[in-house]
């Protein structure tokens, strides 16, 4: 199937897809769907790594005042 046909054909138009339609619509679902999950691990994993450098420090700075005092 031609991109042109993929990118015409739209739902609900009393027409239904073909096999082969449906199979490339959902092989592109899945892509996408791939990754935008990975994109948002990354993202959660980055934050997760700036807190834990934040709970780093604030904790240094409360060990430190306790040592010092």
């Amino acid at each position: 199937m031609s991109e042109k046909e993929m990118k015409s054909y739209r739902f609900g138009l009393g027409e239904e897809p073909t096999d082969e339609m449906l199979e490339q619509i959902m092989k592109e679902v899945a892509q996408e769907a791939r990754e935008s999950s990975e994109k948002a691990a990354k993202a959660y994993f980055e934050q997760m790594r700036r807190n834990i450098a934040e709970q780093r420090v604030k904790w240094a700075e409360h060990i430190n005042s306790i040592v010092n005092a």
